[in-house]
């Protein structure tokens, strides 16, 4: 067989002849982006539209409850503890059938997953709204339930995020879908609030999601497009593997691994944040002396969680793109720095909200945008150091170890430690103290996160070369089939990547 060897013609990509001296092209990168997909730009961007709309509603979903706790707990004649069991249910039903999903949606179709997932928890939200208050664990039964339609959603959405866009462009439509976690969780509560204090019942609250989901439900089968797994990338011919294969190359994965470590305590602090943060501050309005209700607070609350969202997601997002044209580890470093940062604006936020109400905002505000630096930023690390047919597993099993150590508990957490030091007082102040030193075990968690982050700095250029050279290797061995067949020409066995030779279907032999 006749040997091969690399032309170099510098023009920025490397070529290989075949036997017959003919040019083969293996791009250094993949400028076809969306066009290699077979998918129009315009279709590509309706489709993430469409996939920021059920984030939206995801987000707006699990943030109601929150948003009218204190009137469920009444209802229902629950605890603290009861009352973070409802979200601590809802994650962890969550977070067991995500891997789930992970394993199908890595095989099967995503469009029939994610519109049977978004019916499903629609159905049972709605269903949760009409449960009598001596039937509370029927209750809890159905937030968990909501927990597995949304499971089957979370896990796929940016795959196909990452199979639509290449680079600086999926970077960008990541931070418009991640706008959607603080922005819909601000809608939460203020839409949960409006509507109980407007119908007078909270009941109505779980009653406006649904009919949104069922509009999504249309907009996914008949509008959204589902492109081939690594299609931008021109990975469409690698195979998935066995799924004990994937689990063991992720846990070997160090940088997938450290970031899932620091995205879990971003998810713990936030829990506990989004949950008891308006409780919190009614309860450090009743201990000045002033009247305050509920909707009041949760909706200075959801409008102070929406803008520090779309700020922290923005800045955390822009911050890394600029800064990884010179930096190439600046994404782990942009998400340690908000996790650290945002800490003492939490603390002090707390300790001052007894005294002044609106410095508590202001601090709280700021530690959100901070915090909020890390959710489209961890996302793109997943993508770029995970093999486009690994991607929905490797999201799966970091939903599973974010939420089963992060938001699962922390709700639960933070309302039993708080039960504990109450030691059974009911007073106003007592309520206030004791919920606020439970709460300041998240500042502790901030800081692991961030020295998390620092770790996966060590390790991300490393990871994401080795992810590259896998894709490289299964586009070019593409490339080669089809010339083969084009020309009918002996059987190609030497590429060249920039990282060496490697052998397509044959011993490798020595370049010319």
């Amino acid at each position: 067989m006749n040997s091969n060897h690399v032309d170099n013609n510098g023009d920025g990509a490397k070529r290989y002849l075949d036997g017959l001296g003919n040019h083969v092209m293996c791009p250094e990168d993949n400028r076809a982006g969306v066009n290699r997909t077979g998918i129009t730009r315009f279709r590509a961007h309706l489709t993430v539209s469409i996939l920021c709309l059920v984030n939206l509603l995801n987000y707006m979903d699990r943030f109601t409850v929150a948003g009218v706790l204190p009137d469920v707990m009444t209802y229902y004649g629950i605890e603290n503890s009861e009352g973070g069991l409802l979200q601590t249910v809802f994650v962890c039903s969550y977070m067991v059938f995500a891997p789930i999903f992970g394993y199908l949606g890595d095989r099967y179709s995503r469009k029939a997953i994610m519109a049977v997932g978004v019916l499903f928890w629609s159905v049972t939200t709605l269903t949760g709204s009409f449960v009598p208050a001596s039937h509370f664990s029927v209750f809890l039964l159905c937030r968990g339930l909501v927990g597995i339609g949304e499971a089957s959603y979370s896990t796929i959405a940016p795959t196909i995020i990452a199979d639509l866009f290449l680079a600086s462009d999926r970077t960008t439509m990541l931070t418009v879908f991640y706008f959607a976690i603080p922005v819909g969780s601000g809608l939460g509560y203020i839409v949960g609030s409006s509507v109980a204090t407007l119908m007078g019942s909270w009941h109505w609250a779980l009653r406006v999601t649904p009919v949104m989901g069922a509009v999504c439900v249309v907009l996914v089968l008949l509008v959204m497009k589902d492109p081939p797994r690594g299609a931008s990338e021109g990975g469409e011919k690698l195979k998935p593997t066995d799924w004990i294969v994937d689990i063991i190359e992720l846990l070997r994965n160090r940088s997938f691994m450290w970031s899932t470590i620091g995205v879990t305590c971003v998810a713990f602090v936030a829990g506990a944040l989004s949950w008891w943060g308006p409780t919190f501050l009614l309860n450090s309005i009743y201990v000045q002396g002033m009247t305050g209700t509920l909707a009041g607070v949760s909706l200075v609350f959801g409008v102070i969680t929406v803008i520090a969202g779309i700020l922290g997601v923005a800045s955390g997002s822009g911050s890394s793109t600029y800064l990884k044209k010179k930096y190439p580890r600046a994404d782990p470093l942009v998400c340690a720095f908000g996790m650290i940062c945002s800490m003492p604006f939490l603390f002090v936020g707390a300790v001052l909200s007894k005294y002044n109400t609106v410095s508590a905002y202001v601090l709280i505000f700021f530690g959100e945008t901070l915090l909020c630096f890390t959710w489209a930023v961890v996302a793109d690390i997943l993508l770029y150091v995970v093999i486009p047919t690994r991607r929905a597993t490797a999201a799966a099993f970091q939903i599973l170890v974010s939420h089963a150590l992060g938001d699962a508990g922390s709700p639960y957490i933070i309302g039993a430690v708080s039960d504990a030091i109450a030691l059974g007082r009911t007073s106003v102040l007592a309520k206030y103290h004791s919920l606020e030193y439970a709460l300041f075990i998240t500042c502790f968690v901030n800081v692991i996160g961030g020295f998390c982050f620092l770790v996966t700095a060590w390790y991300i250029v490393e990871d994401k070369a080795a992810a590259d050279k896998v894709i490289k290797e299964a586009h070019c061995e593409e490339l080669a089939e089809i010339k083969l067949k084009s020309n009918d020409v002996q059987e190609i066995t030497m590429i060249d990547l920039g990282n060496g030779q490697f052998p397509i279907n044959g011993e490798p032999q020595r370049p010319i």
